[in-house]
């Protein structure tokens, strides 16, 4: 049965899969070094050219790196590897923003709930200066964005879930285009560019008030905002 099991798998998939169980089961920890290749290629019953092809995909990949002389060791995955991967995913997606900010506002809304209880005095500084940079900035699309990025970055990062944060920086990297964008059409109206410097000291208000219902709903309706500003984008370039 295991080995018809193994026939209806290539020899890629054979090897990506049992390095992912290794990671997971904890069999596997950064800078472990990899079963030689001819143990490796006999207990996945796979040619040495496949786990040469696979490894090297890995290596590209930031799972594993390949040292000469020494084996393959495993490595702590760079992210940027994984945005890159969704932005050509999403490329000729017409809605992909929309897509991805979805999964952006998920992301916040457990991060504030998380950082309710779990953010320290320090946390909560932080995002006051990215809020003070916010209001400095808030007439420069470029720099505006990058303040406003830092606030939310800085709140997920209160919330100390790193996996949040892992896929956070993802999917937000993929955002900034159009958030310049939207700050363009920001710097324009003076009675939006209030109400965001308002709304993000408002988020870091509630934040500090304990209450984690009050928090998701304090992001919800800060992204209602973001996306109100969306909807005039799409009507100005119509």
């Amino acid at each position: 049965m295991q080995n018809s099991a193994r026939k209806a798998t290539s020899g890629y998939e054979r090897v990506f899969g049992f390095l992912r169980e290794q990671l997971l089961s904890g069999a596997l920890k950064e800078n472990d070094v990899l079963l030689p290749e001819r143990e490796l290629c006999q207990q996945l019953e796979v040619s040495r050219p496949v786990l040469r092809e696979a490894l090297r995909a890995l290596s590209i990949m930031g799972i594993i790196d390949i040292r000469h002389g020494v084996g393959s060791i495993v490595s702590v995955p760079d992210m940027a590897v994984l945005g890159d991967f969704f932005s050509f995913a999403l490329a000729q997606k017409g809605d992909a923003v929309d897509e991805v900010m979805e999964a952006r506002i998920a992301i916040e809304c457990q991060a504030a709930r998380l950082a309710v209880t779990r953010a320290g005095i320090s946390d909560f500084e932080k995002m006051r200066r990215c809020a003070d940079k916010i209001a400095e900035t808030i007439e420069d699309p470029v720099a505006g964005a990058q303040a406003d990025y830092d606030f939310h970055m800085a709140m997920v990062d209160a919330s100390t879930a790193s996996a949040l944060r892992t896929m956070y920086v993802v999917v937000a990297d993929l955002l900034q285009r159009s958030h310049v964008d939207r700050r363009v059409l920001v710097s324009a109206d003076a009675e939006t560019r209030q109400l965001i410097i308002d709304d993000h000291y408002s988020i870091l208000t509630t934040l500090t008030q304990g209450d984690p219902d009050a928090a998701e709903r304090a992001v919800r309706a800060h992204f209602d905002i973001g996306r109100a500003i969306r909807m005039r984008m799409s009507v100005q370039r119509g």
